[in-house]
């Protein structure tokens, strides 16, 4: 089994560094999906309330058999549930077939709601009943984790943002690691919304290491120190993305891959999903 290194958070846990995510993967196909991830060797799994499958992450968690201390399992509070944070807690746990998971995040700051700071406070509550081991926000840009950090008591443990080559968020980035905030990375390969497998800083690493592009993308996150989990239905794929601790990518490689930033977010504004 591949010994993935974990990243140790403000809060004394620690999270396994490489992930598997379920975001748009069809609830019908979950357990399945996840139980072949399972075997692949992943073991941290990263769904949400609002993707519509906890049920399956559930199921296949439950018909794996591995103990429930070698899983890290996140999920995370949607908009609509940001006044009712307990509740919504309650029903996540409860789909997944869980006394508790690893980490709960606040998914979405929706700023025109106004409530992300009361939906952290009870985020703190559900921390300090020990039904989550660790929380933090996703989404969250420099404006929304200035104000949680001024108005409330816990330093969130993460930030879960788009972040791959076009869109690396650096302002929001050393905020978050100025004060011990772990990033993650959601869509870590640019959704295939532009042709980062094609470009040079991509490939020729790729051609050099006997990897792929996708590969070498999983690897410059890895090196950054970012959290990551890359989705995929293919087990040939998964195998592909979690087979990337033999090999590293050169400081000159690293640089170039980085140099690819041109705040090329895919994804929905923060400040506009409400």
């Amino acid at each position: 089994m591949t010994d993935v290194p974990r990243i140790q958070l403000n809060d004394g846990n620690s999270i396994p560094q490489l992930g598997f995510g379920v975001f748009k993967v069809d609830p019908a196909e979950t357990e399945r999906i996840v139980s072949e991830a399972l075997e692949v060797g992943y073991r941290h799994i990263d769904t949400a309330r609002i993707y519509g499958n906890e049920e399956g992450v559930g199921r296949a968690i439950a018909a794996s058999g591995i103990p429930r201390d070698e899983l890290y399992i996140t999920t995370k509070l949607w908009n609509d549930d940001q006044g009712k944070a307990h509740d919504a807690f309650d029903a996540s746990l409860e789909r997944l077939g869980l006394d508790h998971v690893d980490l709960y995040l606040v998914h979405w700051p929706a700023p025109e709601r106004g409530t992300y700071v009361q939906a952290w406070k009870s985020l703190e509550e559900i921390r300090s009943s020990g039904r989550t081991r660790s929380i933090g926000v996703s989404n969250f840009l420099v404006p929304h984790l200035e104000k949680l950090l001024a108005e409330t008591d816990v330093v969130p443990a993460v930030d879960q943002i788009e972040l791959h080559p076009a869109h690396q968020q650096p302002e929001t980035t050393a905020l978050a690691r100025a004060n011990g905030i772990a990033i993650e990375a959601w869509g870590p390969l640019g959704q295939g919304k532009y042709p980062l497998f094609e470009l040079p800083e991509v490939t020729a690493p790729a051609a050099a290491h006997g990897k792929s592009p996708a590969q070498v993308v999983i690897r410059w996150h890895l090196q950054n120190g970012t959290i990551v989990f890359p989705k995929s239905s293919s087990r040939e794929r998964m195998a592909e993305n979690f087979d990337v601790f033999d090999f590293e990518l050169s400081d000159s490689e690293v640089a170039a891959l980085s140099a690819l930033e041109r705040e090329g977010r895919v994804g929905g504004h923060p400040d506009e999903v409400n």
